[in-house]
């Protein structure tokens, strides 16, 4: 293999947990054997301190962000090439959620800016942007990565929100989630993914598909899962990447990715 393409949260980085050393060593002698290492997550750029921590920025730069929109280069600090939702296309996917999402709000992820609605509740970004904006619509005033859609006041979760979003927004945008537990959607533009960051860098750097071990275990892993030759969804993982993926690996909490990185690289 030249190339590991490795999912973050519930793949290499565990449940309340975080990486292990076995899953740091395991990828950093796969470097050794000559395999280049790439991260593809849904996390923007600010939220890659862990992995900085982990692994450094010498050996594996690259990362691909936003479920595919972005791909930013850890050593350099700086974006290699971004994908974004067009104006014209951010106006219509709010739109049709809007319809079809009753009480949806939203949130902007561009590589410099993040912005809520008011209404919007979040998670992670807390502090962020103590302000927000009362509708996403007055913020769509030039191209951005993601829109993030949250149903707080809902019974729904993910899967039931991917469930109506994803006919709604045909044709029109890539729609996915990384928490089955939550209820949130991640949009990207059309054909936008890890799957499509993944090709373009495979082809940037000369690797073939069928050279490519690839990890991932929730929605927004399964165009990439689906596109490797090789790939392993953790037993941990969604059910939907279970059925993505060529293989299963075991779970992340017991270092699913690094027992099937020994066993490749004969460790």
């Amino acid at each position: 293999m030249k190339l590991v393409a490795t999912d973050l949260d519930g793949t290499i980085i565990r449940f309340e947990a975080g990486i292990s050393q076995r899953t740091i060593t395991a990828l950093n002698s796969a470097h050794e054997k000559g395999a280049r290492v790439l991260f593809a997550t849904g996390r923007p750029p600010r939220w890659l301190g862990e992995i900085v921590d982990a692994f450094g920025t010498e050996k594996f730069s690259w990362v691909i962000c936003c479920n595919g929109a972005l791909l930013f280069d850890l050593k350099a600090d700086k974006v290699i090439k971004e994908w974004e939702i067009s104006i014209p296309d951010a106006f219509e996917i709010v739109a049709r959620l809007r319809r079809n999402l009753p009480g949806v709000t939203f949130a902007m992820e561009r590589n410099d800016h993040y912005v809520r609605e008011r209404r919007y509740i979040p998670r992670w970004d807390v502090g962020m942007d103590v302000i927000g904006t009362e509708t996403i619509e007055e913020q769509i005033d030039r191209p951005f990565l993601k829109l993030i859609a949250r149903c707080t006041e809902s019974d729904l979760d993910s899967d039931e929100m991917l469930g109506i979003a994803t006919p709604a927004l045909a044709g029109l945008a890539t729609v996915t989630h990384s928490n089955p537990e939550d209820s949130l959607l991640e949009i990207s533009a059309y054909g936008v993914s890890k799957a499509s960051a993944l090709a373009y860098v495979a082809q940037e750097w000369g690797i073939d598909r069928e050279e490519i071990l690839v990890f991932g275990d929730n929605p927004n892993d399964i165009p990439m899962l689906e596109w490797a030759t090789h790939s392993y969804a953790v037993a941990s993982g969604h059910r939907g990447a279970h059925r993505a993926a060529k293989n299963l690996a075991p779970a992340c909490n017991e270092d699913g990715v690094a027992q099937i990185i020994e066993k490749v690289f004969a460790l």
